[in-house]
């Protein structure tokens, strides 16, 4: 191999000088000075270079954070000064308002007792009327007014305020069972564990319900109406049906209406059923398109039975009842005297009745 220190170099006078680098001898062999730049007069302006700020963290106390050597300290903003009238006012112990809570104060009212004079039923003559007999064989007017009961209790625990245990029992007109229905129910509710029923006599233009129970007669509900002095638990009649109470309906007047639309009468009835949860009164009205006390009546109560006879009450009727009964929250109708049951249902035969 041909070793470097053999290859001839160029002359002076051959292609350049034998000094300077390869690139700077081949630019004075092949002449490149015309492909450089022109000469610059002075410097170009440096671009100023941007320092990152050094933040010292707020758990260190600034005192003894330590700082870099490179770092000059900059002096504090200066505040702008804010003028007297919008400078804050010092901070004085005020009272912190305790955070809001809902505070539901229940009184506590204790129920009243139910001790009036005490009365034998006669049972014949309830079988007589037709009516459930208590203590009797079960019969398919106790199976049909059980399912009946049923209904109404459960409304009443669901509730479970004083007005949904009060049940009025209406029809539209005269003659439809109204009497009927809201004594066989007050009957079949007496029967019950660990409750009571009180049927009250609300229709005072024609009370019926003493004469139905064979119970005398006597001072009751529009009496404590009309005196503020008398208390409704003195006129309360009991009955040898345990659980079975009775309010008459006391004296008639031509001012029904207008008692029952009173103050007076929240105040009594409250006083029946607040404090009483298994208490349930039962109201027997006058028909709703006959007289105006069972809607005043209406507005006391929270569950209204709306009796239709089957063979007489029409649909007609049954709306015009339902609008005046409106006030009540919950309206239930009752067939009467329905002596077909598309269904077959035939309550009673498995005791034995009607085989």
């Amino acid at each position: 191999m041909t070793e470097h220190k053999n290859i001839p170099l160029p002359k002076d006078g051959e292609g350049g000088s034998t000094d300077g680098s390869l690139f700077e001898r081949a630019s004075g062999a092949f002449g490149f000075d015309p492909f450089t730049a022109a000469p610059i007069k002075g410097k170009l302006p440096e671009r100023e270079m941007k320092r990152a700020k050094v933040k010292v963290k707020d758990t260190e106390p600034k005192e003894q954070a330590e700082k870099p050597a490179a770092t000059v300290e900059a002096a504090p903003a200066a505040k702008p000064a804010v003028p007297t009238e919008y400078q804050p006012e010092p901070e004085v112990n005020l009272p912190v308002p305790a955070a809001s809570r809902e505070i539901v104060v229940e009184p506590e009212v204790s129920a009243i007792t139910l001790s009036g004079p005490k009365y034998e039923i006669d049972r014949e003559h309830l079988r007589d009327q037709g009516m459930i007999v208590p203590e009797g064989t079960v019969t398919g007017l106790i199976e049909e007014f059980r399912i009946v009961k049923r209904q109404v209790i459960k409304a009443a625990r669901e509730k479970g305020t004083g007005r949904s245990r009060r049940v009025l029992i209406c029809s539209p007109h005269p003659g439809e069972g109204k009497t009927f229905c809201a004594t066989n129910l007050a009957i079949a509710m007496a029967a019950e564990r660990d409750s009571e029923v009180l049927l009250v006599d609300g229709d005072f233009a024609k009370p019926s319900i003493l004469s139905t129970l064979g119970l005398p007669k006597g001072p009751g509900f529009m009496d404590c109406l009309a005196d503020p002095d008398v208390h409704v638990e003195d006129l309360v009649l009991g009955t040898d049906i345990p659980g079975l109470w009775v309010l008459p309906s006391g004296s008639n007047t031509t001012s029904d209406s207008e008692y029952l639309a009173s103050e007076r009468t929240a105040e009594v009835l409250d006083r029946l059923t607040v404090g009483a949860p298994n208490r349930i009164i039962i109201f027997d009205s006058p028909p709703a398109l006959a007289a105006s006390p069972a809607a005043e009546l209406a507005k006391h109560v929270g569950q209204a039975v709306l009796v239709a006879r089957a063979d007489k009450t029409g649909q007609s009727a049954l709306e015009d009842a339902c609008q005046l009964l409106s006030a009540c929250p919950d309206i239930k109708l009752l067939l009467n005297a329905a002596h077909f049951s598309p269904s077959g249902r035939n309550f009673g035969s498995y005791y034995g009745y009607g085989e």
